[in-house]
Order: structure tokens, then sequence, then C-alpha cells
């Protein structure tokens, strides 16, 4: 699984300053510059556009300083943000308004490395929380949805034989071919059917396709991480890893809200 890097937006009027932090930033191989803005209003519209996770942000600029470029971002939107600045007056009001970190010019690349690495440890911390608690509401929700009539167990043609496969031991279904494979456990089962037809066959409110090619039981989920593109890593409670397609988000989206 591809580790997943944290996108940084820079800001600040001053080019040498931009460039500094820039350089500092190529040596962290977890981090993505996504870009780089010169004014306050440009920073607006790039937060609101690109979704930076992390932001250092240059407290005096013309037209809108950094503080007015928080007053205009939404909550939602909200990016953790390190201060950067020549005046040490303005490092209370930073931490008003809950800055990370505030770095005073001229600093030094340990002292970057400090503020980077409390940034990180915060966003780390942030996602694993939402994604838990949304996955929970997920689960909750799901749980409580009125249920249809489906088939409590799958009759599996193989070799002459059939095997009667209880629905709810299903942890993941992947497509193969003109058949489904029906991961069951330590066993995995041939199914002659397609993913749309065995999916019309499972609850919804226990199973969910999160790809073309994958329907996985809700209550095998231990967690979700970020991936690149809009993808998230289903992770089982048997280790078993899994991807969510950034076009499925969709069917996910509706139960967990705005997983971005």
């Amino acid at each position: 699984m591809a580790a997943v890097k944290i996108r940084v937006l820079v800001v600040d009027d001053e080019p040498l300053a931009r460039e500094r932090v820039r350089q500092l930033l190529q040596e962290e191989p977890d981090i993505e510059l996504i870009g780089e803005c010169p004014d306050g209003l440009s920073a607006v519209q790039a937060i609101r556009k690109h979704s930076p996770e992390l932001v250092f942000l240059d407290v005096q600029m013309p037209e809108l300083d950094g503080f007015g470029v928080l007053e205009q971002v939404s909550r939602e939107k909200m990016p953790a943000v390190i201060f950067v600045t020549a005046h040490d007056q303005f490092a209370l009001k930073a931490f008003e308004v809950h800055a990370v970190d505030y770095l005073l010019k001229p600093f030094d690349k340990e002292r970057f490395k400090t503020a980077l690495r409390r940034a990180v440890d915060q966003i780390g911390r942030q996602q694993t929380r939402e994604l838990s608690q949304r996955l929970g509401a997920l689960l909750a929700d799901v749980r409580t949805q009125p249920r249809a009539k489906y088939p409590d167990r799958l009759a599996i043609r193989s070799s002459g034989r059939v095997v009667l496969v209880k629905v709810d031991d299903i942890d993941w279904v992947e497509a193969a071919d003109n058949y489904v494979s029906l991961h069951v456990g330590r066993e995995e089962h041939l199914h002659r059917e397609t993913m749309s037809a065995l999916e019309a066959q499972l609850p919804p409110e226990k199973f969910m396709r999160i790809s073309r090619s994958t329907i996985v039981h809700l209550d095998r989920i231990k967690e979700l991480q970020p991936l690149f593109h809009g993808e998230y890593a289903v992770i089982l409670r048997n280790g078993t890893s899994l991807t969510l397609s950034r076009g499925y988000r969709d069917k996910l989206d509706q139960l967990l809200g705005r997983i971005s």
C-alpha cells in the first residue's frame, strides 16, 4: 500500500521565504507540496479548491493577512496551520486561533522540523479519530435500517457437490472472470454468478460494494486509511487490505458524510 502523503500549501508574499520553506519540505518524503501563494486572496482560493492538510501561512501580507485568510475559510476546509512571520508580537494571537506552531523568521532547520513533526502528529490523530467516528456511525446507522428478506445461505456448486455457505460468514467477495470468489475465513469458494447479481442477494445493512470487483462485509472492517486520488484502503480484522475505489465513494459518503 502506498504511503499517504500530507498535502501542504505555502503562503508568503516574500519569494525568498517561500523558497526557504520549499527547500526544507523537499527533504521530507511524507510531504507533497501542492502549491505556493504570494498573497492572502489567492491562498483562500487555493485552500477552498485543493483542501490541503497543512498550510505554512505568513501573518503579514498585503490586502489580506494570515488571520484574514483563516476568517474566510470555512470550518470544513480549515487545514492545520503553522504561522510564519518576522514579528513575534503575533505569536499569542496565532495560538488563540489554534495554530499548530509559530515560526519566527529567521528559523533554522531543526526548529522547522519540530514544527512540522507537531503538525504531522496532529493531522494523523485527527484523521484517525474522524475515520473511526464515521465508521462507527456507519455501522450504527445501517444496523437500524429496515431489513428486507435476503437468503441466509448461498448454495455453491463445486465438483459435483453443493456447499451451503452462510451469508453472514462471508468476509468479502471479489470478481473472478465469470465467477465470484467468496472469502469465508480461511476458505475460498468459487460461485458462478456476476457481481451485480450477487450484490442484489446480500443484505445492504451488512455488505457494501467498494469497487467494481470487491464487496465487503461491513462488520469485518477494522479501519479505513486514505490513499491517493480519493481512494481508501479498507483494512479488515483479519489483516486483509482492500481498496475503496474513487468511483464508489459516493455510496460510502451517503452513510458516512464526506470522508475528505
